[in-house]
């Protein structure tokens, strides 16, 4: 297979880029920051999503058999959605490189769950509540490519990851295990808290199969990324602080929390980049969050990693890395 991953220096694109080398597949990155595993630099071209022509001449010297665009500014510091030209115009540039690709099999762009706000069950793919500029961002990505289906030359995915984890993670689900490794993180209340969260080694097995898929089994549409079925963010964190081997994990009262969180939001106007707990956070964390991944199912399939895999084999790669004892 011929594969190229737009944002393979990032943390799923990292991932991606790993197993497709690791089968020994013809593999490129595309991204204009360099790979976090420095062992990736072979399969690494820096250019800039925004530089179209550079792009599109990139696309064709490769001619790829498989693409999946997983580039994007993920923060949610920009102030308007102009901050997040990459991922509404790098999109458009992707749709135009590929147009009339004769080579190109199977295509997946990489969107959000952010297109709607956290606690919002959207009706369908189109239903739309985005209350960040990022969200705001992949809405438009995500009209882009439906807007230019016509243009692709391949059947397509639209994907939303969910909460993804594991190694090469960074903000927020890293500082979840370091939290817990270093004896900071206290579970809010004592009821069950489900989340559609997903270990990366799942998230790449799934796009590896949404891209082989046969035509005649994919639909052009947009799925969620995540494990199923969905986890109790209790059970998850005990099952950190057991392949860390730390302290048990204290549980503390929601009216406690809060009262921290509204002041590591104000230390966070005051200049704080990232203090442990937020209202925005502590919102997030206390908020179900469970999606209808039975559409990702009937293509996929079980998946290989339970979710005690995925924190062993997180914890593994913490201690390998020094971050943790």
């Amino acid at each position: 297979m011929r594969v190229l991953v737009t944002g393979g220096s990032g943390f799923i694109g990292t991932n991606l880029v790993e197993r497709f080398a690791s089968r020994g597949d013809d593999v490129l990155n595309i991204d204009i920051a360099p790979p976090r595993n420095a062992a990736h630099r072979v399969w690494w071209r820096a250019i800039d999503l925004l530089d179209g022509v550079t792009f599109r001449a990139a696309v064709k010297d490769f001619a790829p058999e498989y693409l999946l665009h997983m580039a994007a500014r993920t923060d949610l510091n920009g102030r308007s959605v102009d901050d997040y030209d990459v991922n509404t115009v790098g999109v458009g540039n992707v749709i135009a490189a590929v147009e009339g690709a004769a080579s190109l099999q199977s295509l997946i762009f990489a969107s959000s769950r952010l297109v709607c706000r956290i606690g919002y069950s959207p009706r369908n793919e189109f239903d739309y509540f985005p209350s960040t500029p990022y969200g705001e961002s992949k809405v438009i990505g995500e009209e882009l490519v439906r807007a230019s289906a016509a243009l692709l030359p391949c059947p397509w995915h639209i994907v939303r990851p969910t909460s993804i984890w594991g190694p090469w993670f960074g903000v927020p689900y890293k500082d979840f295990f370091l939290s817990v490794a270093r004896g900071r993180y206290v579970h809010p209340g004592s009821g069950p808290i489900l989340k559609s969260f997903g270990f990366v080694g799942n998230t790449v097995y799934q796009l590896e199969r949404l891209l082989e898929a046969s035509a005649h089994l994919v639909s052009e549409g947009t799925l969620y990324l995540a494990d199923y079925p969905p986890v109790d963010v209790a059970v998850m964190a005990d099952a950190v602080q057991q392949a860390l081997r730390v302290a048990p994990i204290k549980t503390v009262a929601v009216e406690v929390l809060w009262p921290a969180a509204w002041v590591g939001s104000l230390l966070k106007t005051l200049g704080w980049q990232n203090p442990p707990l937020t209202s925005f956070r502590l919102h997030n964390l206390l908020t179900p969050m469970v999606y209808d991944l039975e559409p990702l199912r009937a293509i996929v399939g079980e998946l290989p990693f339970s979710m005690e895999d995925g924190v062993r084999i997180t914890a593994a790669w913490l201690k390998s890395r020094g971050e943790v004892p």
